[in-house]
């Protein structure tokens, strides 16, 4: 809009945004709501320019923007993505993704559904700032009981978010039932990774999975692996299902991003900056042992 400036947000003041993270992050068996999470981050996003909060996709990628942008597109084109879909996007964040996918995939329309109830007030400024408001729609509700009309969507998306979901498999029952017959789900998704072959390895694998889980508001229904995933997947009704894991090219190219670039580091939350200044020493495969990252693609019967 005219005379408007870019929306960036909130923030709740370095201090109290510095404490708030440090109690959150430290102190034992502190549980929150990923909702709660996301009011924690505020707009501390990772990229320089736009509100990603993703991790990225590095096969090509040469910054964190570059590489936020790259795994948004990845998931458009995976969904086929165009001018005659009908989206819906769940855990949209600051909608960065609908904005971009709107400007270079043009569907028909994009619907988007958040808990976060600030998130939605700031991604609803930022597509009315563009001028999308009529063809992107955010709204405040669950990935689990979405209260949309049965076969009204052509594409779903959730991008580096379901895992929170209550649980995972529900989500997938809802997806099923909103998409239209030949309609697709997309997801890219961080999961359990195969237990290693060495029995110390195994035991920090699951140490680092349970505090994942805990600070992050991982149910443990979603303690999947690839096999499990898909088998979800299928049991919701999808066909042509695949879970295909992209990790070479999410953890490694976001380990190296965080030791070499310096505005990076600064962009992470304090008690994010501290363990990293020793992890950033390790390899990627050590640091990020106990996960996957998949990208998961079904397909609706006609």
């Amino acid at each position: 809009m005219i005379g408007e400036k870019e929306p960036r947000g909130f923030h709740r003041g370095r201090l109290r945004e510095a404490v708030d993270f440090m109690l959150w992050a430290y102190t034992p068996f502190r549980a929150m709501s990923a909702e709660a999470i996301y009011d924690l981050v505020a707009t501390n996003a990772l990229t320089a320019e736009g509100l990603y909060l993703n991790l990225g996709y590095w096969e090509r990628a040469r910054t964190i923007d570059q590489a936020c942008e790259a795994l948004a597109r990845l998931l458009a084109e995976t969904a086929g993505m165009s001018p005659e879909d009908d989206v819906l996007d769940v855990g949209f964040g600051f909608a960065e993704q609908d904005i971009f996918w709107m400007e270079r995939f043009a569907p028909r329309q994009i619907l988007g559904l958040n808990v976060n109830c600030a998130q939605v007030r700031i991604a609803r400024r930022r597509v009315r700032y563009r001028g999308m408001s009529d063809r992107i729609h955010l709204l405040e509700g669950s990935a689990t009981d979405m209260h949309l009309p049965n076969a009204s969507r052509d594409v779903v998306t959730a991008l580096e978010c379901a895992f929170h979901f209550q649980t995972r498999a529900d989500f997938f029952a809802e997806a099923f039932r909103v998409l239209r017959p030949g309609g697709r789900l997309v997801l890219a998704d961080v999961i359990r990774n195969g237990p290693g072959e060495d029995p110390l390895h195994r035991r920090l694998q699951d140490f680092t999975w349970s505090k994942f889980a805990q600070k992050l508001a991982v149910p443990e229904a979603n303690a999947d692996d690839r096999d499990g995933y898909a088998a979800k997947l299928q049991a919701s009704g999808f066909y042509k299902v695949r879970v295909t894991s992209i990790r070479e090219h999410v953890f490694p190219g976001w380990h190296r991003a965080v030791g070499d670039d310096p505005q990076l580091m600064r962009r992470l939350p304090l008690p994010g900056r501290l363990p990293y200044r020793f992890l950033r020493k390790l390899d990627a495969d050590t640091v990020y042992g106990a996960f996957d990252y998949v990208l998961a693609a079904g397909i609706k019967p006609y």
